[in-house]
């Protein structure tokens, strides 16, 4: 069985672990578990780091790092705080392009198009609507509930009401809100709880019809029931939507990811499939982080 993709089996003449490549990582196949159901072969890959590195400033934050992204499927990032996570699911839709001195290197790729998201020819905006970045603590805009969900269509110049109507129906329902809400559309977004106005987020990223879903640490600021309903979610969407979400808790990514991959320092110790790789890790490292005995 092949349970951590590539990334387990590369071996250099000098004993140290050479990086995969992303075509040694495309080409692995099969036999992947998940729940006891074994998949023919390994699913289609949405999105990938190619060698990608970035720097704040002089500082290089991520080192040469190759990851694929399977469509449809969830990837978790696992890590220590400050190993990397959340500066690459940021250069995943280009927010770090709002900062001065910010620099990358290699590539992000999303497919069947094969666009290179860091292409400077590439709109930063348009990536952000076809991957919706959803944060650590919900941020709805200080407009309405129905403007949050709209706001996206606007921008796109969407002007027909009939057709606003329908899409901001539709992502609601898409973020298990719309039956909560449906009575009060026009009412701030800030009078929902913690838990609703993070579904209200989802629902805002929904609205464009992303291909890719980030989420970093979507629930670290909620309680366990909304907790518990925004995994709920996440299992949902998984169905028509690629996701890759950033955790700090292992529980949290053994329940709710297909795939995990485990950062340290800037680099990617291990990728694999999730149910094999926290039964049974291959680097030590990887080991020692999800039993607690570091981190």
């Amino acid at each position: 069985m092949v349970g951590h993709i590539a990334m387990r089996s590369i071996d250099r003449p000098d004993g140290q672990a050479a990086r995969p490549t992303l075509g040694s990582v495309a080409g692995a196949s099969s036999a992947l578990a998940r729940d006891g159901r074994s998949l023919p072969d390994t699913p289609p890959i949405k999105a990938a780091a190619e060698n990608f590195s970035f720097f704040y400033g002089q500082f290089q934050a991520l080192k040469s790092i190759t990851l694929p992204v399977y469509e449809k499927h969830v990837t978790a990032l696992i890590g220590p705080s400050g190993c990397g996570k959340s500066t690459l699911l940021r250069a995943c839709n280009r927010m770090h392009d709002l900062y001065p001195g910010n620099r990358y290197e290699g590539a992000i790729r999303l497919l069947p198009d094969n666009t290179n998201l860091l292409d400077p020819a590439v709109d930063p905006i348009e990536v952000r609507m076809r991957i919706g970045m959803v944060f650590q603590k919900p941020n709805p805009f200080p407009k309405s509930i129905y403007e949050n969900v709209a706001y996206g269509l606007r921008i796109r110049g969407e002007k027909s009401r009939s057709v606003l109507d329908d899409r901001v129906e539709e992502a609601l329902k898409g973020a298990a809100l719309w039956a909560e809400v449906a009575h009060r559309l026009n009412e701030p977004a800030f009078a929902l709880s913690g838990g609703q106005q993070q579904r209200l987020c989802i629902a805002r990223c929904l609205a464009t019809d992303p291909e890719v879903l980030l989420f970093d640490e979507p629930t670290s600021a909620l309680d366990p029931i909304a907790t518990a309903s925004i995994e709920e979610l996440i299992d949902q969407l998984r169905q028509k939507v690629t996701i890759l979400i950033v955790t700090h808790n292992m529980q949290q990514a053994a329940r709710v990811s297909d795939f995990t991959a485990y950062m340290y320092l800037g680099e990617l110790i291990e990728f694999g499939e999730t149910r094999q790789m926290f039964v049974n890790p291959v680097r030590p490292e990887t080991e020692d982080y999800i039993t607690g005995r570091f981190g």
